[in-house]
């Protein structure tokens, strides 16, 4: 089954950086990255029971780490999680 995550960046300083994340623009939750910690919070859930909330979450969150440490703490405006 493919995966299409949806990444919106709202954030962003020299310690935290926020996404809205979700299956489109119209249905997203949100989630933080602290660069420092390498920790990620989610500050809201999806709004839709039909949208598995910690199936976006977690892959939104994989993306956010590759952008930490494969792309060198380079973080777009949107971006994208696919599989």
């Amino acid at each position: 089954m493919a995966s299409y995550i949806l990444l919106l960046k709202e954030y962003e300083d020299n310690e935290t950086v926020v996404y809205r994340f979700g299956p489109n623009e119209n249905i997203m939750g949100k989630i933080e990255l602290n660069k420092l910690t390498e920790r990620f919070l989610e500050l809201e859930v999806i709004p839709d029971k039909n949208f598995p909330s910690k199936f976006y979450f977690d892959r939104a969150a994989q993306r956010l780490a590759v952008c930490l440490v494969k792309e060198d703490g380079v973080f777009p405006e949107r971006t994208v999680f696919e599989s």
